[in-house]
């Protein structure tokens, strides 16, 4: 998926701008979202299966997307979108859409894993599906709504043991912006980049490095891919599709949708609590994944954040300590 400029043609696609409520995060009816400007090549992929996009939100991803490129916000021809309703792991659950190219892809993705305060709230997530959502700041919880991609940062993480030698770790994250409920995605650090890290990290000295510190040493630790598992907040992927998915966006932004909103959170568990089911009132939620959690429920930071200071005041952090140097050295 490479980086491609902006053609001729999206213009035609930008015509079909969609009506402005479709991406107001509004509570809806998915069932009653305009269908017939989306093109039969894309109306394919649409569904609650396995690899498929749930109608819902490619609707509300394709609007976003056309709103942008019609503001002249953004000039890629791709698209993504994110249902963050389905089970994560190996699910296939982020969506790449390009609609000049007519090519649609749907890879694995993780979500936010939250946190447990305990004596005062578990806000915390299972591997698998999704239950809580947030906006607050250190919830580590993911944020439906409306992003655009902005730059991408890469930093050297370390080294590990790759194939009997020593590799760097080099990590892209790609920023993104956001409004509305995903306004404070800069100050929370949200975007999204490859789910691998370093654990067990010591210092091994290595001048030669071009990494190495002042005094000659690098960080070196054991290489855990997290693909299946969930991340602190950020959209994670596979580190191939991290590759293809950063190359896309590198210089030439995009937007992401992320169902669902907080409106959608509240209006399916109002649903649940009231003994209806959501699909049967045109609400959407993955199926699967409802029954696994019962019902979502979404943590305004407004409620959650004095939570978390106080629990920051009385569980104080230990002063950062460097790493230790590495054994043997």
């Amino acid at each position: 998926m490479p980086s491609r400029p902006l053609l001729p043609a999206i213009a035609a696609i930008a015509g079909l701008i969609v009506a402005a409520d479709a991406v107001t995060g509004s509570t809806r009816s998915f069932a009653t979202e305009q269908q017939s400007d989306i093109p039969a090549w894309l109306q394919a992929h649409v569904g609650d299966g396995e690899g498929q996009i749930s109608q819902v939100v490619l609707q509300r991803a394709r609007a976003l997307y056309l709103q942008k490129v019609s503001e002249g916000a953004v000039r890629n021809v791709c698209y993504l979108a994110m249902d963050a309703t389905r089970p994560a792991g190996l699910g296939k659950r982020f969506y790449v859409i390009c609609e000049i190219d007519q090519t649609f892809r749907a890879v694995s993705s993780g979500h936010g894993n939250g946190r447990n305060l305990r004596g005062i709230a578990n806000f915390s997530n299972g591997i698998r599906c999704a239950k809580n959502f947030s906006n607050a700041q250190d919830s580590k919880l993911t944020t439906g709504g409306s992003y655009v991609t902005a730059e991408i940062r890469t930093s050297f993480k370390g080294y590990y043991r790759a194939s009997g030698n020593t590799a760097p770790l080099v990590r892209s994250f790609v920023q993104f912006e956001g409004w509305g409920d995903t306004a404070n995605a800069r100050p929370r650090a949200i975007g999204g980049h490859p789910a691998v890290l370093l654990r067990g990290v010591c210092l091994r000295k290595n001048p030669d490095s071009p990494y190495a510190d002042d005094k000659g040493y690098v960080p070196f630790g054991n290489l855990v891919n997290y693909s299946a598992g969930r991340s602190n907040g950020c959209t994670s992927w596979t580190p191939s599709d991290s590759e293809e998915i950063v190359g896309l966006v590198q210089g030439v932004p995009t937007t992401l949708y992320i169902y669902p909103e907080s409106a959608d959170i509240d209006a399916v568990a109002q649903a649940v609590k009231a003994g209806k089911s959501p699909a049967g009132v045109g609400l959407y939620w993955n199926a699967s994944c409802l029954r696994e959690i019962r019902s979502p429920k979404f943590w305004p930071r407004e409620e959650l954040e004095p939570l978390l200071m106080k629990y920051k005041q009385d569980h104080p952090a230990p002063p950062p300590q460097p790493p230790p140097i590495c054994k043997g050295q």
